[in-house]
């Protein structure tokens, strides 16, 4: 072996070790927010998880949570570790990448001058490797996805072991036997499709590879005739291999059962095994007749069906109906739904309608359903809105309706053109504005400004909105970064404090544009391969997604291979650097050029580490976690508590899943109950729940998503009156549409549901000392004309639970929509369905059982590290405590204390919800701090109440002096955020004076005073 390939080998194990220690020391101790926790937790038992699927990554991570040893708390860890070790072999592979392609730099587009043993040579290309791989190890983007069990981690571990191979087979592509590297990264590229599909866009990378390796010659012609072929191979494996064969299995399968009478997937089984039967036929009779070509692309295709056969998992285990199983893909129909993200809707990328574009008619597809009797039968599904020609356009970035006034204040005025069409006009955006859309929005501010964050540096973690004063790059720099953002002096400790706040000073960028341009100089064709990587998973997503302001977090994650193509550039920066050490040492062979120029290059790295490690070290926090776990034990035995978003989901399923937590509670995901597969599902027994007592039938609630509300009778009508009414097949309950067509509706706003006095005290919905505030009858007013189908099986659920369970929301918004925000109980953090009326109150929704709130609050909830010293609390945490209402819920306990004059324990609470979410690591929030300053207050202890209230104060005063600064459009851009901390001061006065706390209320009174003398 000779000195390169030894050195080569050690170096390149080296650095992912490296990588793996810090992944491993940086990870969270359980699951983290979003996703991760679903993964996990469908991972954990083989369930089944949200479109389109991830059955390979679930497999492997099935695998990993054995790491646990039987101990469900720390299977969040043990999965965590998988993205570790995936994450590490990503960077094992991109070290020999670079090492490869540094190496063809040595000589004219690819020669041969390298020596694998002079040691110049050896060390320059080592330290290229190493620079370039540990830069990518620490970016922000791949840093975040490599300590959490996400899926992006093992997709990007394919991304870089398929370029590395493609590499590999250009350096033995003229021995007998090459091809087999071929046919394993078609093996790679099937099973990748059971992670993520991102893997797919290196197709057009790996041609070029293969052109110029096949190619002495580069002509036009050939890179056209490479630019199909690569379009050709990817689009045979996105539209042919992936969606084409399962479809075709759905209609075998649909002849099997409907004409055949066999079984379900009787049909796909034959289907599978056919084709396989059909490539391994080709496969030997083109290995027998010696055509290679031939031989090789059946080949190919024959391991990408068997990579890509994980899916089959899907349907063996949504077949046994598990808990979780999203779309219940148990036959080909249901698998082939869940491939196309049906549940999801899709948007136009390259020609479509507009967010401002009228509909011609409803769109609907033809899908297949197994009725009662086992049969498939055709549905016609609503997917859209039809769009006359006249209302499409060119290049449609502003296209989704729903998104109409995101648009407008994000561009502010928009461009527009008049469309007519059958007497109607519509004014559309022009093509210009939609360009205009396309480079300030998705490309400036959802591409360029999350490469930024990882090359150049980040203002903080917090989501950015377009606002000067969050979630932008930050170089370090100051003149610089004081164009863009302002100045950057004197900031407030809460700015100042943010661990998201990263300086890299350019550097990373900078050594990353000096290898672009090294290797454009020196070897064309590789600058084409890695140009190819970062166009194909960085500018062609950009295009691909089409994305909509208002996202619910940051999308820089999904730009993960074009910072990976950027890095390689960043390694090869290296090699320049060496040239001009070596001039300066007028010796061009000089192995202490190689030294000094990776210790200097070794800064970037060893930046990017320093600065990110305290914003990406998530060791000791299990805030996500614990916010399921508290949601979970508030509720009484055998309830159904029912949510909204994926923060308030998916950690109750993890809790449940994997660490058994409350297995009696119904968990319900009300934005799931769009989907009819979702209704049918809650309609089974899981774990130690029993059935949601849903009573309307699938062939009536499938139908609608909305129903009419018609106020034929002015009286309250029983719940379970108006859903019989629903159900009922008597014409005289049907209304009349229009076109003449007979449709179900409700007649009457005004429902009533009858109490079971004895139902609802044995179930321990309410207490026996507070029995007699048990009405008769809950009276509401449905709110809108029409409600949707969430909100008619909310009503399905209403009618006919009949006081048996308790009812739990972990957001009131729910009840409020559907008229019932005056029947609510506080139980910690979760809302209870009462039968006791409280007069809604925005701030203070519903009653409070105080001794329970108190044990839970005090005894029973877990914070997940948020009061732990050295445990980083990031926006995203921050969020989520204030959405689930955690810092407000000490206060209104304290506020219920005070009132039935319990003021020690008042006291003791609000310092309890201080300790937990202090604000020396939360950022003050304005209710909840207002309400602890007041509760002390009432309490008595004033002492405290002053520190809090002159802390945040000071705070505010730091922002206002901050924003002082600014000047101009600068100062125009903060105007709102800048009188708002005004506004705030204010209301502190008006606390102080209120409590008479007259030396407070002066010297924020003399701060503002200065505010108005200034003015006159």
């Amino acid at each position: 072996m000779d000195l390169f390939k030894k050195l080569n080998n050690i170096a390149g194990w080296a650095v992912a070790l490296v990588a793996l220690i810090v992944y491993v020391l940086t990870a969270e101790p359980t699951a983290s927010w979003w996703d991760c926790m679903e993964f996990t937790a469908t991972s954990y038992k083989l369930e089944v998880g949200h479109p389109p699927g991830a059955p390979l990554f679930m497999m492997v991570m099935r695998l990993f949570t054995m790491l646990s040893f039987g101990n469900p708390e720390w299977v969040g860890f043990a999965s965590n570790l998988m993205s570790c070790v995936a994450s590490a072999a990503c960077i094992l592979f991109m070290f020999w990448t670079i090492t490869r392609l540094a190496r063809k730099m040595y000589g004219r587009d690819g020669g041969a001058d390298f020596d694998p043993e002079n040691k110049t040579h050896v060390w320059t290309v080592l330290g290229a490797g190493a620079i370039g791989a540990l830069a990518f190890a620490f970016t922000d983007s791949f840093w975040f996805s490599a300590v959490e069990s996400e899926v992006y981690a093992f997709s990007s571990m394919f991304t870089a072991a398929v370029v590395w191979m493609m590499l590999r087979w250009e350096e033995v592509a003229d021995e007998p036997g090459a091809n087999r590297w071929l046919v394993l990264i078609a093996y790679m590229m099937g099973l990748s499709i059971g992670v993520h599909m991102l893997n797919l866009l290196t197709i057009p990378a790996l041609v070029f590879i293969y052109y110029f390796r096949k190619t002495p010659r580069v002509t036009k012609k050939g890179v056209v005739l490479a630019l199909l072929a690569a379009g050709g191979i990817l689009g045979a494996v996105y539209v042919v291999i992936m969606p084409a064969t399962v479809a075709i299995g759905a209609a075998f399968d649909r002849v099997f059962v409907n004409n055949l009478g066999l079984p379900v997937n009787s049909g796909l089984a034959f289907w599978a095994l056919m084709l396989l039967a059909l490539v391994g036929a080709g496969v030997w009779l083109t290995h027998k007749r010696g055509r290679v070509v031939w031989n090789t692309v059946l080949l190919c295709v024959g391991v990408i069906l068997i990579g890509y056969s994980s899916y089959a998992s899907v349907v063996i285990r949504a077949s046994v109906n598990p808990p979780m199983n999203s779309n219940r893909p148990y036959n080909a129909a249901g698998l082939l739904s869940l491939l196309n993200r049906d549940q999801y809707g899709s948007q136009p990328i390259l020609y479509g309608p507009s967010y401002s574009s009228l509909p011609l008619d409803n769109e609907y597809k033809t899908t297949h359903i197994l009725n009662e009797d086992g049969r498939y039968e055709e549905k016609e599904v609503f997917v859209g809105y039809k769009y006359p020609s006249q209302m499409k356009m060119v290049f449609p970035r502003m296209h989704s309706y729903s998104h109409g006034a995101d648009y407008e204040a994000w561009m502010g005025q928009i461009e527009t053109r008049k469309v007519r069409y059958e007497g109607e006009v519509a004014e559309v955006p022009t093509l210009g504005a939609n360009l205009r859309y396309f480079f300030d929005y998705q490309l400036d501010f959802m591409f360029w400004r999350y490469f930024m964050w990882n090359f150049v540096g980040r203002q903080d973690d917090i989501q950015g909105r377009g606002n000067i004063d969050h979630g932008n790059w930050l170089s370090g720099v100051d003149f610089i970064d004081a164009l863009y953002l302002g100045p950057q002096d004197n900031l407030p400790e809460e700015m100042a404090r943010n661990k998201g706040r990263n300086k890299f000073f350019f550097l990373p960028f900078l050594l990353g544009i000096l290898g672009l341009i090294s290797q454009l100089g020196k070897d064309r064709r590789g600058f084409v391969i890695v140009t190819w990587l970062f166009v194909m998973m960085g500018l062609v997503l950009v295009v691909y997604f089409n994305i909509t302001p208002g996202a619910p977090r940051e999308r820089d994650y999904i730009y993960a291979g074009a910072f990976y193509a950027f890095s390689i550039w960043i390694g090869l920066g290296v090699l320049w650097v060496q040239e001009i050490v070596a001039r300066a040492f007028k010796k061009r062979e000089s192995r202490a050029s190689a030294a000094i120029a990776t210790a200097l290059c070794a800064i970037v790295p060893g930046l990017l580490i320093a600065q990110g490690w305290d914003d990406h070290d998530r060791s000791g926090r299990s805030i996500g976690h614990d916010v399921g776990y508290n949601f979970l034990i508030s509720t009484l035995p055998n309830s159904i508590i029912m949510n909204y978003g994926d923060n308030d989901t998916f950690p109750l399923w993890y809790n449940q899943e994997v660490e058994d937590v409350r297995p009696d509670v119904r968990i319900m995901n009300m934005s799931y109950m769009g989907g009819d597969w979702y209704i049918e599902q809650m309609g089974y027994a899981y774990n130690e729940s029993a059935a949601v007592p849903f009573t309307i039938p699938y062939d009536v609630y499938s139908n609608y998503d909305l129903i009419r509300v018609d106020e034929r009778l002015d009286r309250p009508m029983p719940a379970k009156w108006v859903v019989e009414f629903i159900k009922s097949d008597d014409p005289q309950t049907k209304g009349e549409l229009v076109d003449g067509t007979l449709t179900d509706y409700i007649p009457t706003r005004k429902i009533a549901i009858p109490v079971d006095r004895e139902a609802v005290l044995a179930s321990g919905i309410v207490k026996p000392e507070d029995a007699d505030l048990i009405v008769d009858t809950i009276e509401f007013n449905l709110p809108e004309r029409y409600i949707d189908k969430t909100q008619l099986m909310l009503l399905d659920l209403l009618a006919n639970f009949d006081w048996k369970r308790p009812l739990y929301f972990t957001t009131t918004q729910m009840m409020r929509d559907i008229g019932l925000g005056d029947w609510l109980q506080a139980d910690g953090w979760a809302f209870m369905f009462v039968p006791i009326r409280t007069p809604w109150d925005i701030l203070d929704p519903g009653r409070i059982d105080t001794e329970r709130t108190y044990d839970l609050l005090m005894n029973e909830y877990k914070y997940g590290g948020s009061g732990t010293p050295g445990v980083y609390v990031d926006y995203y945490s921050m969020v989520n405590i204030r959405f689930v209402q955690a810092q407000s819920a000490f206060v209104r306990l304290a506020n219920q204390l005070l009132a039935e004059g319990d003021a020690t324990r008042a006291v003791e609470v609000i310092d309890r919800g201080l300790a937990e979410y202090p604000p020396s690591k939360i950022d003050y929030d304005y209710w909840s701090t207002l309400g602890a300053i007041e509760a002390y207050y009432a309490a008595g202890a004033v002492e405290r109440g002053d520190v809090l209230l002159e802390d945040y104060a000071n705070t505010l005063q730091e922002y206002i002096e901050y924003y002082l600064q600014f000047d101009g459009a600068k100062a125009a851009a903060i105007e709102d955020v800048w009188f708002g901390k005004f506004q705030e001061l204010d209301a502190l006065v008006r606390v102080a004076e209120f409590h008479e706390r007259t030396a407070q209320a002066d010297a924020i009174n003399a701060y503002l005073d200065l505010f108005v003398t200034a003015e006159e």
